[in-house]
């Protein structure tokens, strides 16, 4: 979690955990994936649990299909929420899918899109604890989903709430009045090591506060009017004014 490399590693061995794991093996294959890519749908990850929410094994296609819902969590993904749809059509003769199917729904469009369940925060360098503790416990409950939370534990699905933060980025002046600036959101590209001052973002748009922020996505502001208080752009940032700068005037 959190680092690219060893995620794509780790979703290479889930691959073959499913092909030759043993039946509770395969149940929890997905819900591991989903942990990985927690509001990050990756495109082949959407793909494999898809293919796995049609399985033979009850409790596989649960898991796929709640693993769908904490990919997707809080993105309103259109792929995604196609997916569900489909499935809930696929799966309404049979209540305890369906039932399961309605989560995942319920956690795509989170906050109408404005909210995220991924641990990682501060450009995802720091790991949040609680957040963190708040995903394992639905996911260890959905292992054995028809004890649980398919019966009278579904209130450990509360537990997401640990993990639920805004993916706004919100600026505030020094008496933490909102303020309004121009900034860059773009994919975030790793600097590390370079010489000089490297461009951090690639493929920006330029927006004004309050922006949302997505998975991968990185924010700096576009002018020099304002000073940052931190070297991070994220959640509520207090910025200063800065007293060297000076407005271009138009030319007539």
């Amino acid at each position: 979690m959190g680092e690219s490399v060893g995620s794509a590693m780790s979703l290479r061995t889930f691959e073959h955990l499913m092909h030759y794991g043993e039946a509770y093996v395969r149940r929890t294959v997905p819900l591991a994936m989903g942990l990985v890519c927690a509001s990050n749908p990756v495109v082949g990850v959407v793909d494999t649990l898809s293919k796995f929410s049609h399985d033979n094994d009850k409790g596989v296609a649960s898991s796929a299909i709640f693993a769908m819902g904490m990919v997707g969590a809080g993105t309103n993904n259109a792929r995604l929420a196609q997916l569900l749809r489909q499935l809930a059509t696929y799966y309404q003769k049979d209540a305890d899918v369906l039932f399961v199917v309605r989560i995942a729904q319920g956690l795509l469009h989170m906050g109408k899109g404005t909210m995220s369940i991924n641990p990682y925060h501060h450009d995802r360098t720091l790991l949040s604890h609680t957040a963190l503790a708040g995903l394992l416990v639905p996911v260890v409950a959905m292992i054995s989903a028809e004890k649980l939370i398919l019966t009278s534990s579904h209130f450990l699905l509360y537990y997401l709430v640990r993990a639920m933060y805004p993916r706004f980025l919100i600026t505030l002046d020094e008496n933490l009045e909102s303020v309004s600036a121009s900034v860059r959101v773009g994919q975030a590209v790793d600097a590390v090591g370079q010489v000089g001052r490297p461009k951090t973002i690639t493929g920006f748009q330029t927006h004004e506060t309050p922006v949302l922020l997505g998975h991968s996505e990185r924010a700096e502001l576009a002018t020099e009017k304002y000073l940052a208080l931190t070297s991070v752009l994220e959640g509520f940032v207090i910025l200063k004014k800065n007293p060297d700068y000076v407005e271009e005037k138009e030319e007539d």
